[in-house]
């Protein structure tokens, strides 16, 4: 797979894309980030780059939203630390572990999915389920994704939100995943 690199530094599939998706239409303003990393300002497209007039006198800069969403446990801390993990036990990957971080964590076989499960190709590309980690109430709950393929948690085809205990046993496509938590009852990242 040969990449290609747009004006703005991000690298795409030119199979999959026309042109870059994260630069997205020129004509319309979408403020873009390069994948490098969150210190760099956001790019604008370059309809947007002409349409933002300079800062005149007595214009200030609103400061604190560099346009880049992040975990609750991550504003207060700094890091996006792990709260748990999935260990593949039976299926194609079997041995590899997935750290799960707070809030949501999409399972998919796509490298943009949060807990990416690339040897399974019975797992939906994009968010075959997802598994969120609340920081307040410090609970873990399973989901069923948007994608073709069922989930199932202990045996049981789940459809709604599920609440997940450890040692728990996820199935996906051909791969089965047991769930062990890091934070609850008896540990916690301090604020």
């Amino acid at each position: 797979m040969a990449l290609k690199r747009c004006e703005n530094g991000h690298y795409f599939d030119p199979g999959k894309h026309t042109s870059c998706p994260s630069c997205g239409v020129q004509m319309i303003d979408v403020p873009t980030r390069p994948k490098a990393g969150l210190d760099a300002p956001p790019a604008q497209s370059p309809a947007a780059q002409k349409a933002t007039p300079a800062p005149g006198p007595g214009s200030q800069k609103v400061s604190g939203d560099d346009g880049v969403t992040v975990a609750l446990g991550m504003k207060k801390q700094g890091i996006d630390p792990v709260v748990g993990w999935l260990v593949c036990t039976a299926g194609p990957d079997r041995g590899r572990d997935y750290r799960i971080r707070s809030e949501r964590n999409f399972i998919g076989r796509g490298e943009e999915s949060d807990i990416a499960i690339r040897g399974d190709n019975t797992i939906s590309r994009e968010n075959h389920a997802s598994i969120t980690f609340n920081p307040r109430n410090r609970q873990f709950r399973l989901h069923s994704g948007t994608g073709r393929g069922l989930v199932y948690l202990n045996d049981e085809q789940i459809d709604e939100a599920s609440p997940l205990g450890s040692g728990d046993r996820i199935d996906l496509g051909q791969t089965k995943l047991l769930f062990v938590p890091l934070v609850g009852e008896t540990f916690t990242w301090e604020e």
